[in-house]
């Protein structure tokens, strides 16, 4: 079989005629379109550092508008080189429509992610009590954040639970409110072991002394009345002062002779 090589050489010069300005102007487009997604990409680095955003979220969104500008810029490309995009354009949404079917939790998790690390409900070093878990935050990302509980278990829970569920953060205002509730006989006076408990709490460093201290009546039963004390201390570390001041208010109230039921 002869090849006719002069209507070969017409096809490709007709072709090169009428497609070649498109793909010199195409990789044009490309080559530009890289400088100017570098040039985005350094001055929003740059501005995120500046606003001191979130070190977890900076990698992700830098990734994100590169990513979207890649796409969009090779889209462009395609259109510029005179190729139609219907039917990539009908390819990417059937495609785009199965992944969000697959990834619908996940997705979930992405952006509960993003409001926790903009709103920031929390940070790290926070204990908070969250999806019934008491624990200080440990790391925050973007799809799960991780917990340490107070008998050092690591508990790690999406996202999507975090931003539609309740959170109690306990230390975001700084202090807490310690209350201590002990049982009196009525052969105590109330006047004795406020004096007795105010002169303890008055000179333990852990209390602070604004707001002062509370101590009242919280009960009264047939067999004596219950003393109430609001004391309040720093969040971080509640629980060991927790423990240290009960233990003190006991021992002082022993050895001032205020009789404590059961002795």
């Amino acid at each position: 079989m002869k090849i006719d090589v002069d209507k070969l050489w017409d096809k490709f010069y007709d072709w090169l005629i009428i497609t070649g300005p498109k793909l010199i102007l195409a990789i044009v487009v490309f080559l530009i379109g890289q400088w100017l997604i570098r040039i985005i990409r350094k001055r929003m680095t740059g501005s995120m550092q500046r606003k001191s955003l979130n070190p977890s979220l900076q990698p992700f969104l830098r990734s994100l508008v590169f990513g979207v500008l890649q796409i969009l810029l090779i889209l462009l490309v395609i259109q510029v080189a005179g190729y139609p995009l219907t039917i990539f354009a009908t390819l990417v949404g059937a495609l785009g429509v199965a992944a969000g079917l697959a990834l619908s939790g996940t997705l979930q998790n992405f952006t509960s992610g993003l409001l926790i690390l903009i709103m920031k409900p929390y940070t790290v070093g926070d204990n908070i009590i969250a999806q019934g878990q008491e624990g200080t935050v440990t790391d925050i990302r973007v799809f799960y954040t991780t917990l340490t509980t107070y008998d050092n278990r690591t508990v790690i829970i999406p996202n999507s639970k975090l931003s539609n569920e309740l959170i109690i953060n306990l230390s975001a205002e700084g202090k807490r409110r310690l209350d201590i509730e002990l049982k009196f006989p009525f052969t105590v006076d109330f006047q004795q072991a406020e004096g007795i408990i105010r002169s303890l709490l008055g000179r333990t460093e852990a209390v602070k002394k604004d707001p002062a201290p509370r101590i009242g009546v919280s009960v009264i039963e047939p067999d004596g009345y219950k003393l109430i004390i609001n004391a309040w201390i720093e969040a971080h570390g509640f629980h060991d002062v927790r423990l240290k001041l009960q233990e003190e208010i006991i021992e002082h109230l022993k050895q001032q002779g205020v009789k404590l039921p059961g002795l």
